[in-house]
């Protein structure tokens, strides 16, 4: 599909990433928005050693910090014999063993206590226009000190459990719940599956249990007037290039056309038919 850029004026975009972890390019959740359109990424990862990945990288436009965001109260981290499993909950390893290589990712290697930092009190990142929050079941205290934050978010692009494969871990619902009552729709849903430890479970047994999503929130949606243009503008682009929800980001324009008597549904369409 084109890219939306030849339509609009220059637009740039901040990504707030907390979960920052390099798990290779096809797992970058917000890469097709990067390869398209200026971006500045800031995120978080606090294990040591996949910190200093990152910032090997040098990716440009690309910031790293090795924060443990969270409620600003201090925590214990559980690092986790699979790095991208660790967490500020204490991993379920009872709920864990009813899955095929579950309990052995989960398997704690060490613990920390550490002092989390709330998303609002890193001046980095104001004005964040993408929220990806990946922090295996600690993403409400994420929340938690973030008000700000997804006051200006027009997307959070979230990871949500429908297991609690943590301790004390709020669950989809909890999470819909609060996102909801701040303004943002549910607006896609992409599932991952666990397989059950049984008598079929070889190498070839299907996964069939959900046990969680990348859950993508759209502030205000469907009702956009209430946004600003230059608002709408980013939110179209990030529909388009990153979530390829094209019906979504033409009603985006369509409500930016009402306000600034502009043609850009227009003009998008034409686009789309090219």
């Amino acid at each position: 599909m084109p890219s939306i850029a030849s339509i609009f004026p220059p637009l740039s975009f901040k990504i707030v990433d907390v979960g920052a972890m390099w798990t290779g390019a096809d797992a970058d959740r917000y890469a097709n928005l990067v390869q398209a359109l200026p971006c500045e990424v800031i995120g978080f990862e606090p294990i040591a050693a996949e910190y200093q990945k990152l910032i090997a990288m040098k990716r440009p436009q690309h910031r790293y910090f090795p924060y443990f965001i969270g409620d600003g109260f201090a925590r214990i981290f559980y690092e986790c014999k699979a790095p991208f499993t660790s967490s500020l909950l204490e991993p379920d390893a009872v709920m864990a063993e009813n899955f095929e290589l579950l309990g052995e990712y989960l398997e704690v290697v060490q613990t920390h206590q550490v002092q989390t930092t709330r998303l609002d009190d890193v001046p980095e990142t104001v004005g964040v226009d993408l929220l990806k929050v990946d922090v295996q079941g600690g993403e409400m205290m994420v929340f938690e000190g973030a008000p700000q934050r997804l006051n200006s978010a027009l997307i959070v692009d979230v990871e949500v459990e429908f297991i609690q494969l943590y301790k004390n871990q709020p669950l989809f619902a909890e999470i819909d719940f609060f996102l909801r009552s701040r303004g943002f729709m549910l607006h896609q849903i992409h599932p991952y599956s666990l397989t059950f430890k049984s008598s079929l479970a070889t190498k070839d047994a299907a996964s069939r249990q959900t046990s969680w999503a990348d859950a993508i929130y759209v502030r205000n949606g469907p009702a956009f007037d209430v946004l600003e243009p230059m608002a709408l503008l980013k939110l179209a682009a990030m529909l388009h290039e990153n979530y390829r929800s094209y019906d979504l980001a033409a009603r985006t324009l369509d409500a930016h056309d009402r306000k600034t008597q502009s043609d850009l549904c227009r003009r998008y369409v034409n686009l789309m038919a090219s």
